[in-house]
C-alpha cells in the first residue's frame, strides 16, 4: 500500500516537503515490471530545505521548467500543455474535446506514461501532468484495458504526488505572487483542470454511491487550504513589529488589519488574474479574512476590557476597518462587491458603546468635579489671578470645555451616532457642575469679603461665565432645554457678582442724586459732573472684565444712573407753575441727559434704548398744549411700555399749571391700557413709588 504524502507541510517558501524525494525516485521507473505505487511508497519524505534545495537546483538546469502555459490549456498530439486556441484538433478546442479525440484514437496512440507524469512533477509543469493524469484515468476507465502496464493504484498515487504539489504551492500564494508567478500560475491551472473533469463527469454521469475517485472535489479542498493560510498569517503576530504604548488588544488589531490589507492587495494586483472568474478568488480571500477578524473582534468584546481597549476596538468597529481597510483605493471596488458588513453584531456593539459611554461620562464627571475643587482651592490661596490681554482670568472654565470637547471628539472619531450620544449626556452634566458652581461662588462672595484681592477674583470667576457662555451658544441647539439652564445659571452668577462690583458704586452715588430735588434742580450741571466722576474712578477696574461682560456691566450702570434720575423727578418735592421756570428746568433734563449718554457710550455702554428717556421727560415738561402733551406722552409709553398711571401721574406733579380735567385727560390715555412689565429692557417696573 502507498505511504499517504502530507499535504501541508510546512517548509521555508515555494512548495511544501513531501513529494521531490518521490520525483527523485523516477529513476527506477526505467524498470516497468514494478508498479508506480510500489516504487512512490518507497520515496523517503526530505526536509524543506531539501525539497526547496533540489528545486532550486533543478529549476537552473532546467529553464523550460519557468513556461507559463495559459489558464484554458489543454494536451496536443505530443503531450505538451498548450492553448485551447491554438489546438490542432480543428473544431474540438478545450480539454473536453481533446480527451474526447484521445480515447478516440486509443488503440492507434500509446497513453501517456508514469515516467511521463513524473518528469512533468519534477519539471513543475503541473498543469501538463494534471491532463495527462486526466488522460490516464480516463484510459484505465476504458472497457478494453488490454495492454496497460498502469493501474489505478498507479494513477492515484501520482494524483497524491500532483495534489500535494499542487497545494503546496497553492497554500503559499501570498508568497509565490511576486516571486514566483510562474510556478503559482501552473498550480492554478492544474487545480482548474480537476475542477472542469469533476464538472465533465458529473454531468455526463449519473450520481453512483460506490464511485470514490470522482468528483474529487479540488475546489472544497483549495478554499479549506485558503482559509488555513489566511487563519495561519493572521495568528502569526511575529510578523508585525511592536509599537511603543499599545496593548496586547491594540497590538493585535493593529497585526491583523495590516495583514489583511496588505495581503488583498496582493490578491487584487497579482493572484485574481491567474484564476478563472468563477473562482471568486478575492471574496474567498476577502470573507476568510473579515471572517477571522470578526470571530476575534467578537471574543474580545465578550470578555473583559480596560476601558482604552473599549474605545481601541469600537474604533476599529466604526471607524479604522471601514474607512481606512474597506475605502482603500486598491481595495475598494471589489470589497463593495464582497459586502462584508461589520465587526461585531449590532447588539454587541451596542453593548460596549454603552460601557464605553458610560466610563466616559463618569470619567469626564469626576474631571468636573476635580476642576472645580482645585478652583475653590485657588479662591482660599488669596492669590491675583493673572491676566490675558488685560482681563483676569481662572482657568476653570478653560479646563472644564477641554475636557468635555476632548470627550465629544474621542466619542466623534467613533462614530458620529456615538458622539451626539456623549454630548448628550454631557449636556446634562453640565447644568448640575454650573449649580455646584454658583454654590461656590455664592459662599465665596460671602466669606471672603476680607480678602486681598476678593473683587480681581470675583471679576475672574465672572469671565469664567463668558467662557461657558460663547460655548453653549456656540455648540449647543436652541431648542435644548439644558441649554436655557446653562445660561440662565451663568446669567445668575454674572448678576450676583456684578452686584458685589456695583455695590458701592451705587452707595456712594445715592446721597448725590439726592441732590438734584434738595437743590430743586437749580445746580443739577453741576450734580451730574459730580456723578460722572464718582462713577468713572469705579469703572477703571471694571475694565479688567472680558469685553462682552464689561458692556453687560456698563450697561446695568448707564440703566441705574438713568433711573436714579427718574427717581428725583417722581419724588413729588416740587411743583412749577410758571411755563418758563418749566422750559428751564426741561433744558436742565435735556443737558444732564446729553451728558449722562455721552459718558456711558464713551465707556462701553451699547444701552441705547436708554437715550431717549430723559429727552423725552424733558419735552413733556416743556410743553404747555394739552393736545402736544397727549401726543408726546402717548410716544412715551410706547417706546418704554413698562410705564404706568402712578409713574405718570407723579412726574406730572411738576406740571402745577395743569388743571384737573387735563390731568385727568392725559391720565386717562395710560388708564385704557395695561403697563407691560415684560418688556425687554424694563426701566419704570424696577420703580417703586412709597
Amino acid at each position: 500500500m502507498m505511504k499517504m504524502l502530507p499535504f501541508f507541510q510546512s517548509g521555508p517558501i515555494g512548495v511544501r516537503n513531501g513529494s521531490e524525494g518521490c520525483i527523485d525516485a523516477n529513476r527506477q521507473l526505467e524498470n516497468p515490471s514494478a508498479s508506480v505505487a510500489e516504487q512512490v511508497s518507497a520515496c523517503l519524505e526530505p526536509s524543506g530545505d531539501e525539497i526547496w534545495s533540489r528545486y532550486q537546483q533543478k529549476m537552473n538546469e532546467r529553464p523550460e521548467a519557468a513556461c507559463r502555459p495559459s489558464r484554458t490549456s489543454s494536451i496536443t498530439s505530443n503531450g505538451s500543455c498548450t492553448s485551447a486556441g491554438d489546438s490542432p484538433e480543428k473544431g474540438k478546442k478545450g480539454i473536453k474535446g481533446i480527451l474526447t479525440s484521445a480515447l478516440k484514437k486509443m488503440k492507434k496512440t500509446k497513453p501517456p506514461s508514469v515516467k511521463q507524469v513524473m518528469d512533468l512533477l519534477e519539471e513543475h509543469k503541473l498543469c501538463d501532468a494534471a491532463q495527462y493524469l486526466i488522460v490516464l484515468e480516463k484510459s484505465l476507465s476504458s472497457k478494453s484495458e488490454e495492454g496497460l502496464s498502469t493501474s489505478q493504484q498507479d494513477v492515484e498515487s501520482l494524483y497524491e504526488v500532483l495534489k500535494h504539489k499542487v497545494f503546496s504551492t497553492l497554500k503559499d500564494s501570498l508568497l509565490l505572487a511576486k516571486t514566483n508567478p510562474e510556478l503559482l500560475q501552473q498550480a492554478v491551472e492544474a487545480l482548474n483542470e480537476q475542477e472542469k473533469e469533476d464538472q465533465n463527469y458529473t454531468s455526463e454521469n449519473p450520481p453512483d454511491q460506490n464511485m470514490q475517485l470522482r468528483p474529487r472535489k479540488w475546489k472544497e479542498l483549495w478554499i479549506a487550504t485558503i482559509k488555513e493560510t489566511v487563519e495561519a498569517r493572521m495568528k502569526d503576530t511575529s510578523r508585525t513589529p511592536k509599537t511603543e504604548n499599545l496593548s496586547t488588544l491594540g497590538q493585535n488589531l493593529l497585526h491583523m488589519g495590516k495583514t489583511m490589507k496588505e495581503d488583498l492587495t496582493i490578491v487584487v494586483k497579482y493572484i485574481k488574474e491567474l484564476y478563472p472568474p468563477e473562482f471568486n478568488v478575492f471574496s474567498t480571500y476577502a470573507e476568510f479574512y473579515h471572517n477571522y477578524f470578526a470571530s476575534q473582534a467578537k471574543k474580545n468584546a465578550e470578555s473583559y476590557l480596560e476601558d482604552k481597549d473599549i474605545y481601541l476596538l469600537l474604533s476599529w468597529v466604526h471607524n479604522i476597518y471601514p474607512k481606512d481597510m474597506r475605502k482603500d483605493r486598491v481595495l475598494a471596488e471589489e470589497l463593495e462587491k464582497v459586502k462584508l458588513g461589520s465587526l461585531l453584531p449590532s447588539s454587541l456593539r451596542k453593548e460596549l458603546e454603552n460601557k464605553y459611554l458610560d466610563s466616559e461620562e463618569a470619567t469626564i464627571k469626576n474631571v468636573l468635579s476635580k476642576c472645580l475643587d482645585k478652583e475653590i482651592q485657588t479662591w482660599k490661596e488669596d492669590e491675583e489671578p493673572e491676566k490675558l490681554n488685560g482681563h483676569f482670568q481662572s482657568l476653570l472654565a478653560i479646563f472644564v470645555i477641554q475636557s468635555i470637547h476632548s470627550g465629544q471628539m474621542r466619542a466623534k472619531d467613533i462614530s458620529v451616532a456615538v458622539g451626539e450620544e456623549l454630548s448628550c449626556r454631557l449636556w446634562q452634566e453640565l447644568p448640575a457642575f454650573l449649580r455646584s458652581y454658583k454654590d461656590a461662588f455664592e459662599d465665596f462672595k460671602e466669606r471672603s469679603k476680607k480678602q486681598r484681592y476678593y473683587k480681581p477674583i470675583l471679576i475672574a470667576s465672572i469671565n469664567n461665565c463668558w467662557n461657558f457662555r460663547d460655548y453653549a451658544e456656540e455648540n449647543m441647539a436652541d431648542k435644548n432645554e439644558n441649554r436655557a439652564i446653562v445660561l440662565s445659571t451663568l446669567s445668575n452668577i454674572e448678576n450676583s457678582g456684578f452686584e458685589v462690583l456695583l455695590q458701592q458704586l451705587f452707595a456712594q452715588l445715592k446721597p448725590i442724586y439726592k441732590k438734584f430735588t434738595e437743590n430743586k434742580w437749580d445746580s443739577s450741571n453741576e450734580i451730574m459732573n459730580e456723578i460722572i466722576k464718582t462713577t468713572s474712578t469705579h469703572i477703571s477696574d471694571f475694565r479688567t472684565l472680558k469685553d462682552p461682560l464689561y458692556q453687560a456691566i456698563m450697561e446695568k450702570i448707564h440703566t441705574r444712573l438713568v433711573k436714579e434720575y427718574i427717581v428725583r423727578l417722581l419724588k413729588r418735592k416740587f411743583r412749577l407753575k410758571n411755563p418758563a421756570q418749566q422750559q428751564n428746568l426741561a433744558q436742565n433734563i435735556s443737558k444732564n441727559a446729553a451728558d449722562l449718554e455721552a459718558f456711558c457710550t464713551s465707556n462701553g455702554s451699547q444701552a441705547t434704548w436708554l437715550n431717549l428717556a430723559l429727552p423725552k421727560l424733558a419735552e413733556i415738561i416743556r410743553l404747555q398744549d394739552l393736545g402736544a402733551i397727549k401726543i408726546e406722552v402717548a410716544t412715551f409709553a410706547m417706546t418704554y411700555p413698562d410705564i404706568c398711571k402712578r409713574h405718570l401721574e407723579a412726574f406730572l406733579y411738576i406740571k402745577a399749571n395743569l388743571t384737573h380735567s387735563e390731568l385727568k385727560s392725559i391720565l386717562g390715555y395710560l388708564a385704557d391700557r395695561t403697563a407691560s412689565t415684560s418688556c425687554r429692557a424694563p426701566l419704570f417696573s424696577n420703580i417703586n413709588l412709597s
